[in-house]
């Protein structure tokens, strides 16, 4: 199972609070779009030959694509890689285009099937203070167009910790999600990253700062709201309900491959890692694939089981000492089951036979549980 990921940086705003390659200027958009269905058909063979499962249009704003252009694409990875029949794929989209006309032209005209929609809070004073370029009614309608057109594969995006969003406004947000009987959610703290606008803003005391009280409190409250709605909590940020898992980002968390197009996106086969220049000109102006290539490594043993200690834990699915038992050998088994005692202890691990899951509490501490068990580090 493998999946193949797109990354699409324009955007009309950059959010505070995002640290991900984006651009503003459309300037290299023809260019762009060229330059990928190169990247596609040269990079065929990193995923030797396994069958794509998945596809999943990120960003950015892919959602600033024309269905022809998103068709494009999709029609190039088909006639360079053995994409399974009715795949998975996602178009990541902000609010304010996904208008009646745009969803019509993408059901239409390309084989999109499922959305993952920004919405981020239904209050407009949370949007304004993460500088987001949509307003709390066209979240609202963006949901209601989706609907309406039979979009019933939908997940949304809502942040917790936000300065603005009081423990009531948060309930509010979950009610509304709960409401549109979404089958899928994904849900953040928000993190004040290096270099971003947030952090400056915030250092300039223009903005209020995040507490870590209230983040924990809302990621409290969404752990007890979710469950009363039967949602599954299947990774740290992410729920749904049964069937609707994110076939794509559980490739990432299950130690699938995957293959990233475009300038930052990242590349996983197992044994290697790579990823793409993170500049605009330089990957539009690359002479071959090769140089839109920012840097490769061969992931030693130490790596590989850091890897899958890291997203293993945040899944419902945990650690499994006999995977790690049969692929990186007894040394490995051991070190995990002697590093993972205090953990229990302190009842933020579970067993249950060979595996090993966070409890409620250690989803609290999920990074730091991680990096404790890491080898080599």
């Amino acid at each position: 199972m493998a999946g193949i990921y797109i990354h699409i940086p324009f955007c009309r705003k950059k959010c505070h609070y995002c640290n991900f390659y984006t651009v503003i200027s459309h300037k290299y958009r023809n260019q762009f779009i060229s330059k990928l269905l190169q990247e596609i058909e040269s990079r065929h063979h990193y995923l030797n030959n396994q069958t794509v499962n998945t596809i999943y249009f990120g960003g950015g704003t892919p959602s600033i694509l024309e269905p022809s252009e998103i068709n494009a694409l999709i029609n190039k990875i088909k006639s360079h890689f053995t994409v399974i029949e009715n795949a998975e794929i996602t178009l990541e989209a902000n609010p304010d285009d996904l208008s009646i006309d745009y969803l019509k032209k993408l059901k239409n005209e390309t084989p999109i099937n499922r959305f993952s929609v920004g919405i981020q809070s239904f209050f407009d004073d949370d949007l304004t203070y993460l500088n987001r370029s949509h307003h709390s009614k066209q979240a609202r309608l963006a949901i209601e167009n989706a609907i309406y057109l039979g979009y019933n594969n939908m997940t949304i995006d809502l942040i917790y910790g936000i300065p603005t969003l009081t423990n009531e406004k948060w309930m509010k947000n979950l009610d509304i999600f709960f409401e549109y009987g979404l089958p899928h959610l994904s849900s953040y703290a928000l993190t004040v990253e290096p270099k971003t606008n947030l952090e400056v803003l915030i250092n300039k005391k223009k903005i209020a700062s995040t507490e870590e009280d209230q983040i924990v409190r809302h990621f409290e409250i969404l752990i007890e709201e979710i469950d009363k709605q039967g949602y599954i909590h299947y990774e740290i940020s992410n729920f749904a309900k049964e069937g609707y898992y994110s076939k794509h980002n559980s490739i990432y968390w299950l130690g699938g491959h995957y293959l990233g197009l475009g300038p930052s996106a990242h590349s996983f086969n197992g044994l290697t890692r790579q990823w793409n220049v993170k500049n605009m000109k330089q990957y539009c102006e690359a002479k071959s694939t090769d140089t839109m290539m920012l840097e490769k490594e061969i992931l030693s043993v130490d790596q590989q089981y850091n890897e899958y200690i890291m997203t293993s834990l945040r899944t419902t699915w945990g650690c499994d000492t006999e995977h790690i038992m049969n692929v990186f050998g007894m040394e490995f088994q051991i070190g995990f089951e002697e590093g993972i005692i205090p953990f229990i202890q302190q009842n933020k691990v579970r067993k249950t036979g060979n595996n090993y899951q966070l409890t409620g509490a250690g989803k609290l501490f999920a990074d730091g549980i991680a990096g404790a068990l890491f080898r080599g580090c």
